[in-house]
């Protein structure tokens, strides 16, 4: 009885949220339309209606999010209050797609007296609507009937997992989905566009709800990556900006990636990139984010990190390495103009180091650090006198002294690679890691709200670890999902993007 309450109040919750979120998703569609009738026709106007059919999406994700934890967390009475309270029915599936048949293994005994005298009396058949590249199809699940002669008890055979709940979109379309939104940053309403001019007709809102459902759904693997990245012995940190709206305007949110990548040192774990979302740039994000780690992190001087660094820091301090190729850029942008001669010496002694880099990428720490000591330890320390000197040279206000600054004030980071292998010139893996969101922000121009960057970002660490590891991420996505719903929670690090293709391999040779 406790546990039967503890699910009503549960559901009974996630009601309240689903439903103050349904009323904020009926204000914007009704200011959306007023915008359309009343509104100017000018470019600025049809930017705010783009807004709001943003901030409506995401809306509808999160009303997926909360109504799919809910029935995670109280199945059985999410059961009874959908039996008491269906869904408004979905369009129906076009009727020009082929079907793919696909006939469900019949019982062979009765499900209640275990009698084998079965007799067929129909087909109970669940449609999905899958999509293999440009080419769209139905997929029936049949499963057969069987009446008992002896008891007269009706027997089929249990209906297939589905990669989300309430779902009639396949593994596939999904994955397609996702990655068409997150990796090639189309918006779920430029989707549904597409996917009408090919003679299907899907709702924005639909959409929404499918990729709201399966950040819940692939929750588990996001934690897997994490728990792999937090293991590292170093990684890499760095964060860019994301406009997010905000009562119909934008404020700048930030979205923060920290990147686990041992090739560079010869080293044999996979890499994987870690995305969380924060509305703004406070330190209380990262060391929240990094709470447990304890180890090397490569970044760039953000004030942010600094508490991570110091000696009364639990469970241990961070030991900070500098990033070359950012220090190396505020000289770089001096030299362009061809009148900061100094600038211009600074930046050719730094990328002699880079050249050197070049020459022990991914041999292992000992022997990068022999290479370090033999040739970059003379020219660190020749460019650090030189640039105390040339500091001498300059007034406090000039940029290049602030370039000198900024250098000499980290030196002890910046020159941490000289003590130990694994550590890199740059900070160039977490930079990589961004490109995506980056090319995405020129797309979609900003997130719809706080809810949408977290998913984002949740997608984004699922996307971009693929990516590092040569996987192709809709392919992956579309395995995952189809196997998930069925897979032991315990074993659900064997789904992670290198073991997954190990095994794809494995089982191409054996055939």
């Amino acid at each position: 009885m406790i546990i039967a309450q503890r699910e009503q109040l549960t559901l009974a919750k996630s009601e309240v949220t689903v439903g103050r979120l349904e009323i904020e998703r009926l204000k914007l569609m009704l200011a959306k339309a007023r915008r359309e009738q009343f509104g100017q026709s000018s470019e600025r106007g049809k930017l705010l209606v783009e807004q709001l059919e943003l901030a409506i999406e995401d809306l509808e994700e999160t009303q997926a999010e909360q109504e799919t934890k809910a029935e995670f967390a109280a199945p059985e009475a999410a059961k009874q209050k959908h039996g008491q309270n269906p869904r408004p029915s979905r369009r129906s599936l076009a009727d020009n797609l082929p079907v793919e048949r696909i006939v469900e293994p019949a019982p062979c005994a009765c499900g209640k007296c275990g009698s084998e005298r079965l007799h067929k009396l129909g087909e109970v058949i669940s449609k999905t609507l899958e999509c293999e590249p440009r080419r769209w199809k139905i997929i029936e699940h049949v499963r057969e009937k069987f009446s008992c002669r002896d008891c007269e008890a009706i027997t089929e055979a249990p209906a297939p997992s589905h990669p989300i709940p309430r779902g009639f979109a396949g593994p596939n379309l999904v994955a397609m989905v996702l990655v068409n939104k997150f990796l090639l940053h189309q918006p779920l309403n430029l989707q549904s566009k597409t996917y009408a001019r090919e003679g299907i007709e899907i709702d924005v809102s639909t959409l929404a709800d499918r990729v709201g459902t399966c950040v819940v759904a692939l929750d588990p693997i996001i934690e897997a990556i994490r728990i792999h990245v937090m293991s590292a012995e170093r990684i890499h940190a760095d964060d860019t900006t994301v406009p997010v709206l905000a009562k119909l305007k934008t404020v700048t949110g930030r979205i923060w990636t920290y990147v686990r990548d041992d090739r560079p040192f010869g080293g044999t774990d996979p890499p994987a990139a870690l995305f969380y979302y924060s509305r703004n740039r406070a330190g209380e994000h990262p060391r929240s984010h990094l709470a447990g780690y304890v180890g090397l992190m490569q970044a760039d001087a953000l004030d942010g990190y600094n508490q991570l660094y110091k000696a009364q820091r639990k469970p241990a301090p961070i030991l900070e390495a500098a990033c070359w190729s950012h220090g190396r850029r505020k000289f770089f942008d001096l030299a362009k103009s061809g009148e900061a001669p100094i600038a211009s010496d600074a930046v050719r002694r730094i990328d002699i180091l880079f050249e050197i880099e070049r020459t022990i990428n991914g041999k292992t720490p000992e022997q990068r650090l022999a290479v370090r000591r033999e040739k970059s330890a003379p020219i660190v320390a020749d460019l650090e006198i030189w640039m105390r000197k040339q500091r001498t040279l300059l007034s406090s206000g000039n940029d290049t002294a602030k370039a000198i600054n900024y250098l000499l004030n980290g030196w002890a980071a910046f020159t941490r690679f000289l003590d130990d292998g694994r550590v890199c010139l740059s900070n160039n893996a977490a930079e990589r890691a961004l490109r995506g969101v980056a090319i995405g922000r020129r797309n979609w121009t900003f997130a719809g709200s706080d809810a949408g960057g977290n998913r984002a970002a949740a997608v984004y660490t699922l996307i971009e670890t693929c990516k590092m590891n040569d996987v192709d991420p809709q392919a992956w996505l579309a395995d995952v999902l189809a196997r998930l719903p069925d897979y032991p929670i315990n074993r659900v690090a064997d789904l992670l993007p290198w073991i997954w293709k190990a095994d794809r391999r494995s089982k191409a040779a054996a055939a």
